[in-house]
């Protein structure tokens, strides 16, 4: 039987420095809320006062998926000791003249080591998974469009 669940994060973010923003981030759904900052150095104008978004984006990914093995290792029954995972994000950039840089992905790379007796078969089975379930890769797997709306003269447009 399967059984159907939602996921919903809800964040806030507002600018308090030359370059810092602080986020609140709420997940409703178990009353939880966190306080997250982000700051770029000197390169983008900022003070360094808190890790750059990618930073967070690499962590976050990376998380989500040793979350997913060590919680998904129980339900397979499949011994685990320790999880090292080692993540390689890389963009590229371009830039004409001044104006804004524009951005591209080149690729993204997991490197899972997993401290387990377990047989090969079941280690790919578990990350396997684990890929599966965690949010963060399927969002990046299936390429999700991402809307934005724009705040003009106290109406919302689709921007």
């Amino acid at each position: 039987m399967k059984k159907r669940f939602d996921v919903i994060f809800e964040g806030v973010g507002r600018s308090s420095g030359k370059m810092r923003n602080d986020i609140s981030v709420d997940w409703p759904a178990q009353k939880e809320s966190f306080e997250l900052a982000t700051d770029e150095g000197a390169f983008h104008g900022g003070d360094g006062t808190a890790p750059p978004p990618l930073a967070l984006f690499t962590a976050a990914l990376t998380g989500c998926l040793m979350t997913q093995i060590r919680a998904f290792s129980k339900r397979l029954k499949i011994e685990v000791r320790d999880v090292e995972v080692r993540a390689r994000l890389h963009w590229e950039g371009e830039q004409e003249g001044n104006e804004p840089y524009v951005t591209n992905p080149v690729g993204f790379g997991l490197d899972v080591s997993l401290d387990s007796d377990a047989s090969a078969e079941d280690q790919r089975r578990l990350l396997d998974a684990a890929k599966k379930g965690c949010f963060l890769e399927q969002t990046l797997a299936k390429g999700l469009i991402v809307d934005h709306r724009l705040r003009i003269n106290g109406s919302w447009e689709d921007a």
